[in-house]
């Protein structure tokens, strides 16, 4: 590969936030110009730092990155922070650009249609549902035209037709581009290398290939490691049992037997390092509140939004305990609304029976205090505040002691999403409402996540766009809020 084909080289960098947790160890990769790349790994592996350091937003402690004087460089972020909520399309775009832009309307007309959505430019952001605003969010890398655009969890919160259009755009996209993503079959769609991120080494391994070619040589790679180590073992043994052996024959044969044990340490430092799978969260469930009887829930309408007008429908939903509702349709029709109204207690037309308590699981996790600890947030929620049950739940959902009085604000999206789930099995909802719950979670948790939801024993409404979730999941009832539109 000339040096003229690498668009980003990093090389032998390392990083560390300030409270001293190391991200990167002499992570060295190089990105061709042209190419199409995914970044993977653990939730809080350091795959948004990357990014980071790319940009320049933050600066290695040791090591080089070295990019082309002149390159332009975009981020699609994970979510669009909550100081831009206010800003109408028009500000949010302008906020784009370092210096004004002079007639930027048409500009922002056609970046809509790249990413199909129709909106007034002086529409509020925080008026949108969570599918336009990742929409909003990719549509703000690509009106910057750059030579490198950089995707953070691009499919978060976007409905199959979304997740379909944003497929076609990048297999057709002819500059270059790094996706952070869980989403293996839509990462294998149009990627032809995978940057992994080994959350125990902290170093960056290169592959070519999509995941799935990825997931087949980690596993030949652990096979070989496994079987070699294993024949080193027998050898070490045998070497053992020989110099016990020689040890009690006195003479000359206690050299031999000291050789033996010489020759066992060799292969003991002979055998060679099993690369960690990324770990994965335990197997959970979250309690229910067991004395609820009757109705907990009931829904007797609600309101959609079509062609940009509210309509109110009518339509008469009980759930009783063990019952589960999914809730279905397109982006901006109305489903995270309903699932606001609902938890809040703010909807004229649904009423959650006296006592159940709501465990409420937010796209934008805004029912946390960014400004909490993990160890308050956590203890906030339990009837009884033990913490040794605290910290034991805590671990299994890899929040363990030295994350403890890290402030929730200052973890990872993914890791955010998994102190909710920590949350709801501390607080033993009685009614749990659920707003795309697999948002940012690295995919090998989600199995585990779908089963203890599958177990739940109160009542359940859920809304997800990733069909291969939901089939894991005893669904009793589903509403189709578009067909009711």
């Amino acid at each position: 590969m000339s040096q003229k084909d690498v668009l980003v080289r990093f090389h032998d960098v390392s990083f560390e936030y300030g409270y001293n947790k190391p991200i990167l160890r002499d992570g060295s990769f190089s990105v061709r110009r042209g190419s199409k790349v995914a970044i993977m790994g653990q939730n809080g592996a350091g795959k948004s730092t990357i990014f980071r350091l790319i940009t320049g937003a933050l600066t290695p402690d040791e090591g080089s990155i070295n990019i082309p004087l002149g390159l332009t460089i975009a981020t699609a972020r994970q979510v669009i922070p909550r100081g831009e909520m206010h800003l109408t399309i028009r500000e949010f775009f302008e906020k784009c650009f370092n210096e004004k832009v002079y007639d930027i309307d048409p500009k922002i007309d056609a970046v809509l249609d790249v990413v199909n959505l129709r909106a007034s430019h002086d529409k509020i952001i925080k008026s949108f549902s969570g599918g336009q605003q990742a929409r909003l969010l990719l549509a703000s890398a690509l009106i910057q035209t750059p030579d490198l655009l950089l995707l953070d969890e691009p499919t978060n919160n976007l409905d199959s037709a979304g997740i379909l259009h944003l497929t076609q755009f990048l297999v057709e996209y002819k500059k270059t581009c790094i996706v952070i993503s869980h989403d293996a079959v839509f990462l294998n769609a149009f990627t032809e290398g995978v940057l992994y991120l080994d959350l125990f080494t902290q170093k960056v391994e290169q592959y070519a290939g999509n995941y799935f070619d990825v997931v087949w040589e980690i596993s030949a790679r652990i096979e070989k490691e496994n079987k070699k180590n294993a024949q080193l073992a027998k050898e070490i043994q045998e070497n053992k049992d020989k110099a016990n052996f020689f040890a009690h024959k006195g003479g000359q044969m206690r050299m031999v037997a000291k050789r033996m044990r010489t020759k066992a340490e060799e292969l003991e430092g002979a055998k060679v390092a099993v690369r960690k799978e990324d770990r994965t969260i335990r197997p959970f469930i979250i309690p229910s509140q067991p004395e609820l009887i009757g109705d907990i829930l009931n829904i007797s309408a609600f309101t959609v939004i079509k062609n940009h007008k509210a309509v109110e429908r009518k339509k008469a939903i009980g759930l009783r305990r063990g019952q589960h509702l999914l809730l279905k349709g397109p982006n901006g029709i109305g489903k995270s609304t309903l699932l606001e109204s609902i938890a809040s207690g703010q909807s004229k037309n649904s009423h959650i029976a006296h006592g159940v308590r709501v465990g409420y699981y937010r796209q934008d996790f805004s029912t946390l205090n960014f400004e909490d600890t993990v160890f308050d947030a956590l203890m906030f929620v339990m009837e009884q505040r033990i913490e040794e049950d605290m910290r034991s739940v805590a671990a299994g959902f890899l929040l363990t002691g030295d994350m403890m009085h890290i402030k929730i604000g200052s973890l990872s999206e993914g890791q955010k999403g998994l102190a909710s789930f920590a949350r709801l099995v501390l607080q033993k909802p009685g009614l749990l409402i659920l707003d795309e719950p697999t948002n940012h979670i690295n995919f090998r948790h989600i199995p585990i996540i779908a089963e203890a939801l599958n177990k739940y024993a109160g009542a359940m409404i859920l809304v997800s766009h990733v069909p291969e979730f939901v089939a894991n999941i005893r669904i009793d009832e589903s509403l189709d809020l578009d067909s009711m539109a």
